[in-house]
């Protein structure tokens, strides 16, 4: 399938199937059930994800892993699927179901058609969750054979078909200081566990960003208080409080040291817990096929990732990963959420250039 229409048809056809995070069994049999019915070489599911290879591997060559995620956030406003000028509006439309089909577009093509690399796609679901709760390592351990090797994986996440290096990583730690629970009118008697944390809330507020630059692409780490929890009345002062902070790492950081740099930053003030924790993703500047991508697809803007996505994961499993996609990273998880056609076109000529020659 090579044709714009039929690729837009396709991504409608993803749109049409509702697969909020956790119901993803629809999109999911729908898939496996496409792929059987065109004899790809190989289609192995675990739970609701899935691993693809259009024909077997052959020996030598080198493995080019493109990757997409069926699920979305719950439903927000109504946001029926349809086509109005250059948008395609639907849940997912940018995140990231129009690149769900871009692969699978890709793989139907290369079955009657030999690639320059051997293609293997991987749909998981349950991205929009927590780490923990992500199908990536159940698909991952399904079909171990065919992630080894791996010399270029492909996060199809939303870029603006920019090419996003790396990944920042993201932890977030639970900081309690606890006091002793009083009446308000006689403060005295108790000790204020909220006033506690003003030196913590302090240095946070002073700790700025950290600018770190990997192959001339630059970072910033941040520190953030992201929620707060009491027990206790408006009238009480009270004798817990929880601060919910996010620390954003730079790509070369260890647990190991996430935790000293919290532990530094607490200062025995209070008590702390990780509760998270989200490995940073490698900028692999160097790798040869992040090299003829950017060539094919006419030198796009790179930069890096200022967030988190799989390719921290990926990283982890020792596999060299980027993000790039036609989604726009301003509708990713927006009521009326809607992906350019111009930039699926865009994205489909640079993929298919590359892959197939034209």
């Amino acid at each position: 399938m090579s044709e714009n229409e039929d690729l837009l048809d396709l991504a409608e056809a993803f749109l049409r199937i509702a697969s909020p995070i956790t119901a993803e069994a629809e999109i999911a049999d729908w898939l496996e059930g496409r792929l059987l019915a065109a004899n790809h070489a190989q289609v192995i599911r675990a739970a609701n994800s899935l691993c693809v290879l259009p024909r077997e591997p052959r020996a030598g060559q080198r493995k080019l892993m493109l990757i997409g995620h069926l699920d979305t956030v719950p439903a927000g406003a109504e946001n029926p699927v349809r086509r109005e000028g250059d948008r395609l509006f639907g849940l997912g439309a940018s995140d990231m179901k129009a690149a769900c089909a871009l692969i699978l577009s890709l793989l139907e093509r290369n079955l009657g058609e030999a690639a320059r690399h051997d293609l293997i796609a991987v749909f998981y679901s349950r991205e929009e969750g927590p780490y923990a709760e992500s199908e990536m390592p159940l698909i991952q351990a399904a079909a171990r054979e065919h992630f080894d090797g791996v010399d270029l994986a492909i996060c199809m996440e939303p870029t603006d078909n920019r090419i996003e290096l790396g990944c920042l990583g993201t932890s977030h730690f639970r900081i309690v200081f606890d006091g002793r629970r009083a009446h308000s009118a006689r403060p005295w008697q108790g000790d204020n566990a909220i006033h506690k944390s003003a030196g913590l809330l302090a240095r946070l507020r002073d700790w700025g960003r950290r600018r770190c630059v990997f192959h001339g692409l630059e970072f910033f780490e941040v520190m953030s208080a992201t929620m707060v929890d009491f027990a206790g009345a408006r009238n009480v002062v009270p004798d817990r409080f929880e601060i919910n902070l996010n620390y954003r790492f730079a790509p070369d950081r260890t647990e190991a040291e996430v935790r000293a740099e919290v532990a530094d930053l607490v200062a025995d003030e209070a008590s702390w817990e990780l509760l998270d924790f989200c490995p940073a993703g490698r900028v692999c500047g160097d790798n040869e096929l992040l090299a003829e991508l950017i060539i094919a697809a006419d030198s796009p803007e790179t930069c890096a990732k200022q967030a988190w996505t799989d390719v921290g994961r990926l990283s982890g499993w020792g596999i060299d990963a980027i993000n790039y996609g036609p989604g726009a990273t301003s509708q990713a998880h927006q009521d009326g959420e809607w992906v350019s056609i111009a930039a699926i076109k865009n994205s489909q000529q640079a993929l298919e250039g590359w892959l197939f020659g034209s």
